[in-house]
């Protein structure tokens, strides 16, 4: 849906299981620092008011978006968690960069998706102007983060009793 139509922070709390035994990877790109900031500090919180502990939430930075695959797939191997959650924004601008990076990692996370034992979570911001990623870094429209960590959670107890 349209984030027009739905706040990005909004869930309906029953829905998103209690979570104090999970861990959770967060791989956050450098590149639009105070964007990706704003999402990194949506996601942690949400995740801890839900229950997963600070110390089970790891997080590591990647010069740009189009490194977020590669990271995310070091950090499932080096700490072994529930879920990892990508986090970046790329604006566009005059040149068609903006969709070689967006395509990269889409089809990036797409294929951890699908050859990972764990879920890999798209926090990922493709927005035409730095006021729609602000938007939705916290803005108007809520945090990208908080629902990519709610994401994380529902997806991590899918894949628990799915095992």
């Amino acid at each position: 849906m349209a984030t027009a139509y739905q706040n990005l922070s909004s869930c309906d709390n029953n829905t998103v299981p209690d979570a104090p035994h999970l861990r959770v990877a967060i791989v956050c790109a450098e590149w639009n620092a105070d964007i990706t900031g704003a999402l990194l500090e949506g996601a942690c919180n949400t995740l801890q008011k839900h229950g997963v502990k600070p110390e089970n939430i790891f997080v590591e930075h990647v010069p740009g978006t189009y490194e977020l695959t590669f990271g995310a797939q070091r950090a499932a191997a080096h700490y072994r968690p529930d879920a990892v959650i990508v986090l970046g924004c790329v604006i566009q601008g005059e040149t068609p960069h903006f969709d070689y990076v967006c395509q990269g990692v889409t089809e990036g996370t797409t294929r951890l998706n699908a050859t990972l034992d764990i879920p890999v979570i798209f926090g990922v911001l493709t927005t035409g102007d730095k006021q729609q990623a602000l938007d939705r870094a916290g803005g108007k429209y809520g945090n990208k983060g908080n629902e990519a960590a709610v994401t994380a959670i529902k997806m991590a107890a899918f894949a628990a009793r799915m095992k």
